[in-house]
C-alpha cells in the first residue's frame, strides 16, 4: 500500500488490498499504511463462504466490527468456546486483548468494516496456532 499525501484530509478510493497476517486479503482504508493515522484505523474484510480466520488477539487494541452484508460466527475466549453470531447491519466489539477467531459459517460471502484503537490493523496481533487447531477438532467432532 501506497502512503497517501494529504493535508490533514484524505480519501481512499477502492482498490487496493493487502493480506493480514489473520489470513486474509483487506480492502484497504484508512490507516497507519495508507494515510499515516496514528490512533485509528479502518479496513474493509471481504470472507468468503466456510472460511475461518486464523486464531489472534489485538494485544492492548479494540476492534469494532460492522457486518455490512453477510453473517458469520465469531468464536471468542481463552479457548475459543464461546461463540456470537453476527448478522448484517449488527456491531461486534471484541475487548483489547480477547482471543477470536471469525468463522463465515454460511454458504455465502460476507462482508466486515473493521474499526481498531490503534493506526494500523496490524499491530499487536498475536497469532494463537494452538486455538486453530483446537477449535478444528471441537467443530469436527
Amino acid at each position: 500500500m501506497a502512503m497517501q499525501k494529504h493535508d490533514g484530509v484524505a480519501v481512499i478510493r477502492p482498490g487496493e488490498t493487502y493480506v493480514g497476517k489473520q489470513g486474509f486479503t483487506y480492502g484497504a482504508g484508512a490507516s497507519m499504511e495508507t494515510v499515516g493515522a496514528l490512533k485509528v484505523c479502518m479496513n474493509i474484510l471481504p470472507m468468503p463462504p466456510r472460511v475461518v480466520a486464523k486464531a489472534h488477539y489485538h494485544e492492548g487494541i479494540e476492534t469494532i466490527a460492522y457486518m455490512l452484508e453477510g453473517e458469520c460466527a465469531v468464536y471468542y475466549g481463552e479457548h475459543l468456546e464461546k461463540m456470537v453470531r453476527v448478522r448484517e447491519g449488527e456491531q461486534c466489539f471484541v475487548a483489547a486483548s480477547v482471543p477470536h477467531a471469525p468463522r463465515n459459517e454460511s454458504g455465502r460471502r460476507c462482508t466486515w468494516i473493521v474499526v481498531h484503537s490503534s493506526g494500523s490493523d496490524q499491530d499487536g496481533i498475536v497469532l494463537l496456532p494452538e486455538l486453530d487447531e483446537e477449535l478444528a477438532a471441537r467443530l469436527a467432532g
